[in-house]
């Protein structure tokens, strides 16, 4: 984006659209559209002029209309309204033309006669919420309104707005004649019978909404969704909706909990596409089914030129997004069983954040957790590929005093769990980190490369290749692999691992200043990982710095009272030359052979 001066103002803001327009115009697409006409000519326009609004766009069946004054707006909803209910009281109930009206009061930009931002998208969220023939306002819009006009207003509650970060209060204005609130915050859980959820992250991704004020952009939106849905559907630990079933969602009004249940998912990605002039902007959101909260969001911006380049962008940065933001959340939702209710995949996911701890007694913990899960099923691979990461863990850290039995623990638990699931990346991607633990780095190459094929999104299998190319002294190209699993996965909680990757690279390449950079960084962001000080003990020799360095190494000691060169090389991994160099290196400090 450039640096161009933006013009923003507070507005409120009306939007406004035709209750089942779709049903209406294949019933009778030629009086619909001149009942429409007419309706607009003769009750919209005018109640919008006598309280001074203007009309920024109209697209088919929906209007955009701002206002200086929150009780203009309310106003002119209200008259609308009534006047649409007077005309529609002969009419039978399948045939009337009827609006929703959502109405907002916040800050918009003003770009070439349109308006954009969260002031437009709430209004138009309250609309899509609305009953028909109905108002909703916001809770900012309420505190404007309240006192100026005599009305009532019925406290509708927190609501769950598409591509809206938090829920918001809302209202509805109660027009003559109404008993009670027109929408509903809860729906009867009767309304939808629930599908039973897999053993898996599920999720679906539903149509993006087209926010552009240029008719006939949906192609951009459908084309990104398109794009996302293939790509999660290459991650074989997903449960992905098909694109097809999707798309039925397209134009409807739904809200998270009931898709959940029609579609038996526990997650769904949502967003929106806003065009303005060459600009592009994409907003994406993932949401818990269960309960509607937020789990992830993210914004992307671009040129339209660069569509395609964006889109590639966007689709491999929400693919790596998901995994972790996913992960977590099913950690959570395995947390929140009783003990009772638990499977082998409950407790493999409790085990997952100490499989992911790199710390000792973590590690142990996890072990336990997964050995849980596979007393109930033996043959789970999930559970089987991350017992034997942990006991690679065991290995190459030093926790073990018989290394080479937790390597072969390590490759028999992750040659079990690839015979049983041989095309799912992560499962790919463990045994082939195994193979690198005990030098097959021909084998480890092979598998990790077809991990990023099946998944070319697959953070961590980006990573482990970035630690195979510093084993293979080719520290440039490993540096290029981590940066790559950041880019891809940039809230991951493993990420500091990537900082040891980096800073392992340029101590490979005997750049030992910026490898101490990179180690000091992957320790702020976990000081627990103790094995880390190794590292920069090494490197801090290995530039001359040698009280910091003597500093990091009897940090290190205190958790390997019993290291020893020999025992530190009996662990690595590295090629001949640079093991040599960082014992020499450790040598200087006073670490005995």
């Amino acid at each position: 984006m450039t640096g161009e001066r933006v013009e923003r103002r507070l507005a409120a803001v009306m939007a406004g659209d035709v209750a089942g327009y779709s049903r209406l115009m294949g019933r009778d697409e030629e009086h619909t559209l001149a009942q429409l006409k007419a309706f607009r000519k003769t009750v919209v326009d005018p109640r919008i002029a006598t309280h001074r609004g203007r009309i920024v766009k109209t697209t088919g069946d929906g209007m955009l209309v701002e206002f200086a004054s929150a009780v203009d707006a309310a106003r002119c909803g209200m008259e609308i309204q009534r006047e649409m209910a007077e005309q529609n009281a002969e009419v039978p109930s399948e045939l009337r033309i009827e609006f929703r009206i959502g109405i907002h009061v916040g800050d918009i930009i003003i770009d070439d006669n349109d308006i954009f931002g969260d002031g437009v998208n709430i209004a138009a969220r309250l609309e899509g919420i609305a009953e028909p023939g109905g108002v909703c306002i916001s809770d900012d819009a309420h505190r404007q309104i309240r006192g100026k006009i005599d009305v009532v207003f019925d406290d509708i509650g927190e609501q769950i707005l598409k591509n809206i970060a938090e829920p918001m209060r809302a209202w509805h204005i109660r027009l003559a004649g109404e008993t009670a609130p027109a929408i509903r915050s809860d729906p009867s859980p009767t309304q939808v019978q629930a599908l039973a959820l897999p053993d898996k992250p599920s999720i679906v991704v539903l149509p993006f909404d087209n926010m552009s004020a240029e008719p006939g952009q949906d192609y951009l939106a459908d084309g990104i969704v398109e794009a996302i849905t293939a790509a999660l559907s290459c991650i074989r630990s997903f449960f992905v909706i098909a694109r097809s079933s999707a798309f039925t969602y397209k134009g409807r009004t739904t809200n998270a909990r009931d898709i959940g249940k029609e579609l038996g998912v526990a997650y769904l990605l949502e967003g929106s596409v806003q065009k303005a002039g060459n600009r592009l902007r994409i907003i994406v959101q993932l949401i818990e089914t269960a309960g509607g909260a937020h789990v992830w969001s993210s914004r992307f911006d671009g040129a339209i030129d660069d569509f395609f380049d964006l889109e590639d962008r966007i689709t491999e940065q929400v693919a790596g997004a998901l995994q972790p933001s996913i992960r977590i959340a099913e950690i959570e939702r395995s947390r929140r069983k009783r003990p009772q209710d638990l499977g082998s995949y409950d407790f493999t996911m409790r085990a997952m954040p100490h499989v992911w701890a790199f710390e000792k007694a973590e590690s142990a913990r996890a072990i336990e957790l997964l050995e849980k899960a596979l007393a109930i099923d033996p043959a789970y691979p999930l559970a089987l590929s991350l017992a034997g990461w942990c006991h690679a863990q065991r290995s190459v850290y030093n926790w073990a005093e018989d290394i080479a039995g937790s390597q072969a623990m390590a490759r028999s638990l992750a040659e079990r769990a690839a015979e049983i699931s041989g095309d799912d990346p992560i499962i790919l991607a463990v045994l082939g980190a195994v193979h690198t633990f005990v030098r097959n780095h021909g084998t480890a190459r092979v598998l990790l490369e077809r991990a990023v094929t099946l998944d070319p999104n697959a953070a961590w299998a980006w990573s482990r290749l970035g630690w195979l190319e510093n084993y293979t002294d080719q520290p440039q190209k490993a540096i290029g692999n981590f940066e790559r699993a950041l880019r891809l996965s940039p809230i991951d909680p493993m990420n500091f691992n990537n900082y040891v990757g980096i800073g392992s690279s340029h101590e490979v390449a005997q750049e030992y200043d910026k490898a101490a950079l990179f180690y000091r960084r992957a320790l702020e962001e976990r000081p627990n990982a103790s094995w880390i000080h190794r590292h920069l003990a090494s490197s801090l020799s290995g530039g001359g710095r040698i009280e910091e360095a003597k500093q990091a190494l009897a940090e290190m000691m205190r958790y390997y009272p019993d290291l020893t060169v020999s025992k530190f090389k009996q662990a690595m991994v590295f090629s001949q030359a640079t093991m040599d160099r960082v014992a020499d290196n450790l040598r200087k400090l006073g670490l005995p052979d």
